[in-house]
């Protein structure tokens, strides 16, 4: 799962930021409103936790924003005012949850579970056409045929099931499966969707990774 930390306190995002990571989480933090809603539409994050009081944009405006361009992330609000008033007017403008500082981070973690789950992002399998792929033993299965997935092939394939046929760009899958600090290019798709194809293959899956020129890849199941 992949968290975007949009918070201008360095300290508390970088304590966030380790917290989070400790769990397993794939964590990637900014410090302004303005940077945030542009990372926060890159498609890639699985939940937003976005500080109240931000430069260039605040939290409230950078929710509103989000959710006028359709972005449906959960988003976990943070703010040293815990009024009712705040809290509805952070709610309004599109958070999902408002966690008032300082907290403590057993709170925080289990709001970070529950929103996660709500989206179902945490299920230990995803389907399409007649395929199955597991999370926890990174195999990918059609009836009883089954073959293993390198940890890339995994992540690569877990983005386009949870796409559910809409298209994902290179880039967007770049980001999320390498990181924005890695040195992979736009190849290193190419490379891995050339492994996906072979394997999904190999067990007789009806699920085809399809290439839109400029627009990326998408899952296609044919009829059975």
């Amino acid at each position: 799962m992949k968290i975007l930390i949009v918070e201008d306190d360095r300290p508390l995002s970088d304590s966030l930021r380790a917290l989070l990571e400790d769990r397993g989480y794939q964590v990637e933090a900014v410090y302004d409103g303005e940077e945030g809603v542009q990372y926060a539409l890159l498609g890639v994050y699985d939940l937003i936790i976005l500080d109240v009081m931000l430069p260039v944009m605040d939290g409230r405006q950078a929710a509103r924003q989000l959710r006028a361009q359709k972005c449906a992330v959960p988003i976990l609000m943070l703010t040293a005012r815990s009024e009712l008033e705040d809290r509805v007017e952070g709610l309004n403008a599109g958070a999902d949850y408002y966690l008032a500082k300082p907290f403590d981070t057993r709170e925080l973690l289990a709001c970070v579970g529950a929103l996660l789950r709500r989206q179902g992002g945490q299920t230990d399998q995803l389907t399409f056409g007649n395929t199955a792929l597991d999370l926890d033993s990174s195999t990918l299965a059609c009836g009883e045929k089954w073959v293993r997935l390198s940890a890339r092939e995994l992540e690569v394939m877990r983005c386009l099931m949870q796409a559910k046929g809409r298209n994902l760009s290179k880039e967007a899958i770049l980001a999320r499966v390498w990181g924005y600090d890695s040195n992979a290019v736009e190849n290193h798709v190419e490379v891995y969707v050339g492994f996906l194809r072979k394997k999904l293959a190999s067990i007789g899956s009806n699920v085809r990774i399809e290439a839109v020129r400029r627009l990326g890849y998408h899952l296609e199941a044919d009829e059975t």
